[in-house]
């Protein structure tokens, strides 16, 4: 089972469930095409031991939904200027120019070992997913200015969010630390559950907005009312844990719209006392995190679930 930081170090890999017999077994997944682009997660946030944690857990998802799937971590603020099996914290634009490498390396080997149908490498060597739920145009300029300057031919693709999976996410995150039930269905009721959502994210009026929408979803499976705020504006959670209390809601809860590794942990516990409510944690390694990951790779590749698995990308 996923935890919020991640497997830990020494568990093995997820690996594809195998096939089951008869004729209402579960269609074989798509592998990833031979000569595929790396799938590079860029991980914001001071590096540390749990960032790598959750970071490694969401390219283990990514991998047992796509057998196949080379994937790999790069730090934003990475301590290792290389790639290596030393590095523990790589930065970005290493992991690209290594990455880069290797697919010249495999190339010039092919031909060396004299492959009669070796092809010269064409199109992005990776395509680079950002481990953020909201849109960050700080972050976003940094990522893209180290896939710049890897001089690698890597695609950058959008944020995971907004996504009805974050919805759910969120929700199982409150219900977790019993803030909401966990499934309206179900008639019982829980004595702490929150009857208010403050919906956190970081990076400014844009984060906001975009985790409104996510936040609407929220409040539809919650049937309490959600509103964003950001902790990287002064006076934002204030004013709008001020404006559902006004609106009647009495036992407010702050749900992190964040994975984690792009938000110091003491905003967050700043934030839950300055609003005077309880705080569930970010949503961090959730399955889903890795499915939409996966998802924003095979986008921008044009893999979808009727291709044959197995032919090359150019």
């Amino acid at each position: 089972m996923s935890s919020p930081t991640g497997p830990a170090s020494g568990l093995p890999v997820r690996m594809p469930r195998p096939r089951q017999p008869g004729r209402h077994r579960r269609p074989e997944p798509v592998a990833a095409p031979e000569g595929a682009p790396a799938l590079v997660l860029a991980v914001p946030g001071v590096p540390s031991v749990a960032t790598r944690g959750i970071a490694e857990e969401v390219v283990s998802i990514a991998r047992s939904e796509l057998p196949g799937l080379d994937a790999r971590i790069g730090y934003v603020d990475g301590t290792d200027a290389d790639a290596g099996p030393s590095a523990e914290f790589p930065t970005l634009q290493a992991v690209l120019a290594h990455t880069a490498v290797e697919r010249t390396a495999r190339y010039e080997q092919a031909l060396a070992a004299g492959v009669e149908d070796a092809r010269r490498p064409e199109g992005p060597v990776a395509v680079v997913v950002p481990l953020l739920a909201g849109p960050d145009n700080a972050l976003m300029r940094r990522i893209r200015q180290a896939v710049m300057d890897s001089r690698a031919a890597a695609e950058l693709t959008d944020v995971l969010g907004p996504h009805p999976l974050l919805a759910e996410g969120l929700h199982v995150r409150l219900s977790e630390a019993g803030l909401a039930r966990a499934d309206r269905a179900r008639l019982f009721t829980v004595a702490t559950a929150a009857d208010g959502i403050v919906l956190v994210t970081v990076g400014g009026e844009e984060a906001v907005q975009a985790a409104g929408i996510t936040g609407m979803l929220l409040a539809a499976r919650l049937a309490v009312p959600v509103m964003a705020a950001a902790l990287d504006e002064e006076g934002s959670v204030a004013a709008i844990t001020e404006q559902l209390r006004g609106s009647g809601s009495a036992q407010l809860a702050l749900a992190p719209y964040l994975i984690g590794p792009e938000v110091d942990a003491s905003l967050l516990d700043t934030a839950a006392k300055e609003a005077g409510c309880a705080v569930a944690e970010p949503l961090g390694a959730y399955p889903a995190i890795g499915k939409l990951a996966l998802s924003k790779y095979t986008t921008a590749l044009g893999i979808t679930p009727q291709q044959q698995s197995g032919a090359p990308v150019h």
